[in-house]
């Protein structure tokens, strides 16, 4: 039984989070899972924002755009991927021959709702000249319905690379779309749609940060709220995160996305300092321990569901075939344009 406790969001909604697991328990279940993916011939992916233990057994660690590569150039006959639902369909629409399975069915993204697939079809008919460019946080229906698939990390180069001739439709999240117009200078109709986690970061709190912390880079992702984002020293994906970090002098960051990430950041710099950013309460420090900035979403996998999928090789991720082969399309187009 996963222990959770119960967080507050500034909207007034009340979420459980998971405890961290005794390090003999969490011992324990990856050893067991190592075995699995030797067995089962099978490859780990984990999101940036999963939770540490999770991320430890992982043969990869990446962002959204780093786990599509991973997907499609796996040779292993089960992918295992630990993130949110829309990823493992993607890594399945790359690999409709193999197994893919994740921990938790039910790990969704407030992305993907906020743009159902028939509302999609409705704006793009009254526009036949609309490119859609397609943040990779929505499900495969709506992929299917997609020009290019991006990510924060290619989204800049995927909209400059649209025919100039064309009217760019970009969706679902309005904030990372209003980022890339101020990048490529591209028009642009704007999917009304947001990620719940990262509009919660609010300027107050963050102008509150720089003044405690006036050495400390503030890091924010492009998902992000304007306002925020202006405070920021970079605006980034989570892997131009690391990298950022990993290639600047400064000692101490401040990191305005999900707190998942900062798990890898300190594995990977562990001479430098980095503190999560509070989303909502002005009284509220970054080293005060606070988790409200998690996505209830990524954190519902855990290491126990992480080994029960294997165990059964389910949930498995399935669709029909006509909208995996159409899917495929705009994410293939995204891959060849983010390797050129």
């Amino acid at each position: 039984m996963v222990e959770t406790t119960e967080l507050p969001l500034a909207t007034g909604e009340r979420i459980r989070v998971r405890k961290p697991l005794p390090p003999a328990q969490a011992d324990a279940l990856s050893r067991e899972i190592l075995a699995l993916k030797k067995k089962l011939n099978a490859v780990i992916l984990a999101h940036n924002y999963q939770v540490p233990e999770i991320q430890d057994v992982a043969d990869y660690v990446g962002d959204s755009l780093g786990l599509a590569q991973q997907a499609a150039k796996t040779s292993a006959d089960v992918i295992v991927f630990c993130g949110v639902h829309f990823m493992a369909e993607t890594a399945k629409i790359l690999n409709p021959g193999k197994i893919v399975v994740l921990p938790d069915k039910d790990a969704g993204c407030s992305l993907e709702e906020s743009c159902p697939a028939d509302k999609l079809a409705a704006l793009q008919a009254t526009n036949p000249n609309f490119y859609t460019v397609t943040y990779i946080n929505c499900s495969a229906a709506v992929k299917a319905l997609s020009d290019v698939i991006c990510t924060s990390g290619n989204a800049v180069k995927i909209v400059n690379a649209v025919p100039k001739d064309k009217d760019i439709l970009f969706i679902p999240d309005e904030n990372l779309g209003s980022w890339v117009m101020e990048q490529t200078g591209r028009p642009m109709t704007l999917w009304k749609g947001n990620c719940y986690a990262h509009v919660e970061f609010q300027q107050e709190n963050i102008l509150r940060i720089k003044q405690a912390y006036p050495a400390a880079k503030i890091i924010v992702h492009p998902e992000s709220l304007r306002e925020v984002r202006a405070l920021a020293d970079a605006v980034c994906s989570t892997e131009k995160m690391i990298t950022y970090c990993k290639e600047s002098p400064a000692r101490q960051f401040v990191i305005v996305t999900e707190a998942g990430i900062i798990h890898r950041m300190k594995k990977e710099c562990p001479d430098k300092e980095f503190l999560c950013a509070p989303v909502y309460d002005v009284n509220r420090m970054p080293g005060d321990s606070c988790r409200c900035n998690e996505c209830k979403f990524m954190k519902m996998n855990t290491l126990e569901k992480l080994r029960d999928c294997m165990l059964k090789l389910a949930p498995r991720v399935e669709m029909d075939r006509a909208t995996l082969d159409r899917a495929r399309l705009p994410i293939e187009r995204m891959l060849e344009i983010s390797a050129r």
